[in-house]
């Protein structure tokens, strides 16, 4: 009878985990001074008529010398995305310009600053490999993660 109870108790629990997945369509981010997102994965439902991103700078330094963004991507297409950010500089936000491969983008914030972008859910597909990473030099490798896509 426990055994019934515990799996029936994990069962909901699992169905419960997923309808709270099924619903996400806001991502909230988090950067540092130390070049680290708060998060190295996070989940947005396909299903999402419109997707919003929002990123926080938690510190103090300037845009200048620590500015970060959020950029989603494919994952196979990231670490290119981030190179060519660098060609495309500050003024751009280190995000080429009418990129095909940049599915969304924030813009550059620095330490105590807000931003948001929101795209259309049907940029991604349920199952993807998808990646959200910042462009400012240097810090893609560090400040990376996975962006899960669920039905």
């Amino acid at each position: 009878m426990k055994t019934a109870l515990l799996l029936t108790g994990l069962a909901l629990a699992g169905l419960s985990a997923n309808a709270f997945a099924s619903n996400n369509c806001t991502v909230k981010i988090a950067g540092n001074d130390a070049m680290q997102y708060d998060i190295k994965t996070a989940t947005v439902s396909a299903s999402c008529p419109t997707i919003t991103i929002e990123l926080t700078h938690t510190g103090q330094m300037p845009i200048t010398a620590m500015g970060h963004n959020v950029v989603i991507a494919q994952t196979p297409v990231y670490q290119a995305v981030a190179n060519d950010g660098l060609k495309a500089g500050a003024a751009a936000n280190y995000v080429p310009k009418g990129d095909a491969r940049v599915i969304a983008a924030t813009s550059l914030v620095g330490g105590g600053q807000k931003t948001k972008t929101t795209f259309p859910g049907s940029k991604l597909k349920a199952g993807g490999d998808y990646s959200f990473f910042c462009t400012f030099p240097g810090h893609a490798a560090l400040m990376h993660g996975k962006l899960v896509v669920v039905k």
